[in-house]
């Protein structure tokens, strides 16, 4: 598949500079460590938060930390689509018989992110640790699926966040509001907020479709089993953003670089 033929290109442009990538991974690495460091002093000082527990918020601190470092991973193109459309480089993509969805994944592959892996998975064994769940093979795939669909919908929101800018040239920061700003949401349980605020990311923002809810059974908080398969809605949140960007390209017109 040509995809890999991608990923096999910018991996081997990583090694050719093999201690600058190390570098860059460590500094993820500290960067989410010192951002869990934060959660764990809080709840060292205060006990709970609106009556959740460290391991409760360690666990969805994981969770999200993983699929945000996913998508950064493997859909990095798209946050850095800006430079594509004022450099002119997108005419050519455009020419291209391949889908520009495949060929704006492959433009950028940010394997440096798995600093950020490695923490999450850390901090997953840790919030285990503090948490009595007797573990199954439900479990585990309820997991796996909010680690995929939480992928799934940061890179919903990279798309549109991409789309903006055939209107706009310009990516604009307030996508960021949905892009890091949703993954700090999002490493809280989301009742912690407004309920306006919840219901937004609930239902029109789907982040409590793989963080919170399916959070609420793995923590034993909510006994129907339904609850774990809301991942699975939060995946179809990606078809809409496809059809905008289809709809973006379809209305495109070339910087004229």
């Amino acid at each position: 598949m040509i995809y890999f033929k991608y990923v096999k290109m910018i991996m081997g442009t990583f090694m050719q500079y093999r201690l600058n990538m190390l570098l860059v991974i460590t500094g993820q690495f500290f960067n989410t460590f010192f951002a869990f460091t934060g959660m764990y002093l809080l709840f060292d000082r205060f006990g709970t938060l609106d009556g959740y527990t460290l391991g409760e918020a360690a666990l969805c601190f994981a969770i999200v930390t993983a699929a945000f470092s996913i998508t950064e991973c493997f859909a990095r193109g798209f946050d850095m689509f800006s430079g594509l459309v004022k450099s002119g480089d997108f005419d050519r993509i455009m020419l291209r018989p391949r889908s520009t969805i495949l060929q704006i994944l492959g433009s950028n592959v940010e394997f440096t992110r798995v600093g950020r892996l490695i923490v999450s998975v850390a901090v997953l064994v840790y919030a285990s640790s503090l948490l009595d769940i007797a573990w199954s093979a439900f479990h585990i795939i309820t997991v796996v699926l909010m680690v995929i669909s939480g992928a799934f919908i940061f890179a919903g929101i990279f798309i549109l966040g991409a789309t903006v800018c055939f209107w706009t040239v310009d990516g604009l920061e307030f996508i960021n509001i949905f892009t890091d700003g949703g993954r700090d949401i999002a490493q809280y349980p989301l009742t912690i907020y407004n309920k306006w605020f919840t219901r937004f990311f609930t239902f029109i923002i789907p982040l409590g479709c793989f963080n919170y809810l399916p959070l609420l059974y793995l923590t034993g908080r909510a006994s129907n089993p339904l609850y774990a398969l809301t991942p699975l809605l939060g995946i179809l949140f990606i078809i809409p953003c496809v059809a905008i960007w289809n709809l973006g390209v379809r209305r495109y017109l070339s910087t004229g670089s």
